[in-house]
Parts: C-alpha cells; structure tokens; sequence
C-alpha cells in the first residue's frame, strides 16, 4: 500500500485551552498510519509548532515496500520542505514514463522525470525530519476505535502489551491505509472494485538485467515489469492470467520467471529474492475525507491500480494540503472552515486518479492477445501527437493539478505556483521551506515595510527576479491563494492587505483563510 503501514498516533501531552476553558485534550492532533503520508503531515505540523507524537504498529521501519515512482509535483513537494536533493540520490531518474512510453523530459519543472526509488527511501528522509522537529515515534501501538464529541476525538489504543488506554486529541487524520481502522471507526463506506487480481511482486538480483531499463510489456495472456533500484536490486511485477491466485498464496520465484519471459522474453537471470509478494489492486474512495474532527489522507481515503505509479504521489500531496490548514486552526489563524477545503481540494484529484489510473492498467492486461500489437501501435501513434503527450505527462506528474477557484477570482487562483527565481538569489520553492505564505509581488511597492511588520512570522514577501507587474500570494502548498496583474502600487498594495487578512488573519485574530471553493 502506498501509506507503508497500518496505525500511527500523533500523540501531545498537553492540554488545550480555548476562550478560557480548558478542554483536556491529551493531544492536539493525532495521526494514524505512519508511511510517507503520515510522516509528512506529522513533520509539517511539528515544524509549524503542532508538537507530534507518532505512534507505529509496526516495531521497526520497513524494507519491503510496493510503491517506488516519485513524480514531479512531490518532489516539488519534498524540494519546498529542503528534501529533494537528497532523495534524488537514492534512486534512478528517468525522462521516460516506460509504462506509457510517455516522455516527461519536457516538464515546466526542476524534475522532468519520475525517480524510481524505493518507499523505503522517501520514509526515512520524511521520518529524520520529523524527529528533528520534535515527533516522537511510538512503535508498536495499534489504534482500535475513534469515537468524536463537538471539542475533542476520543482514540482507543492498544499497547505492545496488549492493553489499551484512551488518548483524547483536538484533531485525528488517518493514513492508516486501505484497511483504515480510522475510517470505519467513522462508519464510512469504501466503494469500489478489484481492478486486477493475483499480481505478483518480487525484489530480486538479476545475473543478466536488460540493457535498457525499466523493462514493460504485456501480451495479453501476461504482464511484467522490471524497474532498477540502483543498487543492484530489481523490482519485479507481474501478472498471469491464466493462473490467478488468492493474495494469501505463496509465490515461486519460477513462476515470476515464466511470466517474465512470456511477457519480456526473457528472465534476465533473476536470483536470491530478498521479497516475494502476492496483492489484488482496487479501485475505491471514500465519499468524505473529512468527518467533524476526523480527516483521512493517502489509502484510507482512496486506492487505484498502479498504473503510472501515483498512489504513493497522490498520498503524500493530501498531506501537503490538509497540513498547513490544520496548523493554521490549530494556532488560531483560521478558523474551523478552512479545514472543509481539504475535502472540496482533494477529493476529485483522488476521484481522477482513480479513472486515469484504472483506465492505464485495463488498457494492457485487458487486451487479447491477437490485438496487442494494433494496440501498441495505436498507443505509440496517440502519443506522438505533441498535445497529447503533453497533457499526458502534465496529467501522471501532478504538475497540472489546480484548484477551484471563487468566481471572479485572478485566472492564476488555485494554479500550482511555478518555482520562478527570487530577486535575492533564491527560487520561490526555498523561500516556501519556512512553511508559511509567501507573497511575490513587484519591488517597486515603497509600503512593504508596513505589511512585513503587520504579517511578521506569517508571511514573508519577496520579489522575482526581473520585471513583472502581477503580485501573487503563495499558499505553503505551493498553490496560489490570490493573484492581481498590472495594477498601480497603490492598488496592489491595498489589494495584497486584504489578501493577506482574509488568508492569514490580523494580529490576534482567528478570523482568516476562506474555503477557496
């Protein structure tokens, strides 16, 4: 699953204190399910000063992951966070999207290429940060039962020794993945269907790997994929269908190696696996990612094929969205409101990644054998036409993800905001690291002074390098929260200040950040 793990807490001893009345909380905010997804959103809200706590069913990290794509759009994520150079030296980067043949080489972004590395990578870097801003880990607890009230979520969590105590927390997400003890705590459905069953998976070495990798083909009757780590281990996927087989059933290694060479041609040596894994993928959503006090993100809100490898992107991106939301309630800089745009926001991208995704995988292990050669001829034709290809590649990167926006709003609203240079040497996504809003606007405005001094710590204003006349305020998403072009200082001025109220507030209020629906 793309989330790694089943049940994390993000626990707080503290308690909370809201117009006078202490409430009791134990915790601020609690997060169930510890893969990418939940340690994303736990570093985010620890480093905004949310103090974390994750607590882990699993007892260590874990090796032996599935997902292994990271696009475009997350690592422009991890890059505004200060993580993506290191993560690129974990994996392999490749402009080609062989799966689709899709050349990525060509997008409006520092990362024109999806890196394949290991989950296990991404976790790490995600988890390092968060202890650095105070998370504590807590292994080996399980999460059994959420129940809410109108001022708190009370959690049941069971202990390595089995006993259980109740924590109680201001706000609960769950990233506990497909089987999200958090989402049917709350009763929701999960609807759906099984879009390919008995896949099999192994890491393996490889005496003699192919020359060109990742490898894919399928001919109908058999699939198979071979991607590089990097570091002499190879993932393998494949799939048989004529020989389908219960998740629980056990995999031979030869049995990989026979469908490889249906589907490949050849084995390539395949040797000494180090994981041999059998799963069925759905397609599912939960109609609502957020219930009173409760949010779900990654696999517990949705999981799809893994066509095009967007689960684990598509996990860590609603974390991105509902954390900076979340802080800002929690430090009282917006109100409770705010938190419905994360439903509203990520919703349909979950919702469109599920029929792309479904659509990709069908398209090759749905098709007979007689007509897979008139289908890889007519997927090479459709994507060599230029539009095509391009939206294509926009659409699996994640970098022409927006948001909808209020009528009349600046065409630029709910846009991702583009990594442009700053005048003072940086680009726009470093300047995001400190997690807050940013405005870019023109240096001719001689009034800074007086809104860096209203915002101080809420938002810091830059300027782009070169000449523009457009002001844009930049959510710590890395979205636009509101755009004005070619206006007089004045005007821009005066337009940037009720921006900034209406999305960051005023100096002791609460009143601040409307639903961007």
């Amino acid at each position: 699953m793309a989330d790694g793990s089943q049940v994390i807490t993000v626990v707080i001893t503290r308690s909370v204190t809201r117009g006078g009345q202490d409430m009791g909380s134990d915790v601020e905010v609690l997060v169930v399910g510890a893969g990418p997804a939940g340690l994303l959103l736990a570093g985010d809200l620890a480093e905004a000063g949310v103090r974390c706590t994750v607590v882990e069913r699993r007892e260590g990290e874990s090796q032996l992951t599935r997902a292994f794509a990271v696009h475009a759009r997350t690592m422009e994520q991890l890059d505004a966070r200060g993580l993506a150079d290191d993560l690129l030296l974990t994996g392999l980067r490749n402009p080609i999207l062989q799966f689709l043949r899709i050349d990525l080489s060509h997008l409006p972004t520092r990362y024109p290429h999806v890196l394949v590395t290991p989950q296990y990578n991404t976790e790490r870097l995600l988890l390092s940060r968060a202890l650095t801003h105070g998370v504590n880990i807590m292994r080996a607890h399980e999460v059994t039962g959420v129940q809410q009230d109108p001022s708190g979520v009370d959690v049941t969590v069971k202990t390595p020794a089995g006993t259980e105590h109740r924590l109680r927390a201001d706000y609960v997400v769950g990233a506990d993945g497909r089987n999200s003890c958090v989402r049917q705590s709350l009763g929701l459905p999960f609807p759906g269907r099984s879009a390919v069953r008995s896949m099999m998976l192994a890491d393996v070495r490889m005496a003699d790997p192919p020359k060109k990798p990742p490898t894919v083909a399928a001919t109908g009757d058999a699939f198979a994929i071979v991607v590089p780590f990097g570091d002499g281990w190879f993932r393998v996927m494949a799939w048989n269908r004529h020989h389908p087989m219960p998740d629980n059933a056990s995999v031979d290694l030869e049995e990989i190696k026979d469908v490889a060479r249906q589907a490949l041609g050849s084995d390539f040596g395949m040797h000494d696996p180090r994981w041999l894994s059998r799963f069925h993928s759905d397609e599912r959503q939960s109609p609502r990612y957020r219930v009173g006090r409760v949010f779900l993100v990654g696999d517990a809100a949705h999981v799809h094929s893994p066509a095009g490898g967007m689960g684990l992107n598509t996990s860590i991106q609603d974390s991105a969205n509902l954390s900076w939301k979340l802080a800002a309630v929690q430090r009282g800089r917006a109100p409770d409101t705010l938190l419905d745009s994360y439903q509203n926001e990520r919703h349909p991208v979950g919702r469109r990644v599920l029929r792309m995704s479904g659509a990709l995988l069908r398209g090759v292990l749905t098709t007979p054998r007689a007509l897979c050669g008139l289908r890889d001829l007519s997927a090479r034709t459709v994507l060599q036409t230029p539009p095509v290809a391009r939206r294509l590649a926009m659409a699996i990167s994640g970098i022409d993800i927006s948001y909808a926006a209020a009528v009349g709003a600046h065409p630029l609203v709910g846009k991702r905001a583009p990594d442009v240079p700053l005048s003072d040497g940086r680009r726009l996504y470093e300047a995001l690291r400190k997690r807050r809003f940013v405005l870019v606007t023109p240096s001719d405005t001689e009034r800074f002074p007086s809104l860096i001094t209203e915002w101080a710590g809420e938002v810091e204003i830059v300027s782009p390098r070169g000449t523009t006349k457009k002001s844009v305020l930049v959510r710590p998403d890395a979205y636009i929260a509101w755009a004005i072009s070619d206006e007089s200082p004045e005007h821009r001025i005066d337009a940037a200040r009720k921006a900034l109220t209406e999305w960051c507030g005023t100096q002791g209020s609460s009143s601040a950040a409307p639903s961007p629906d």
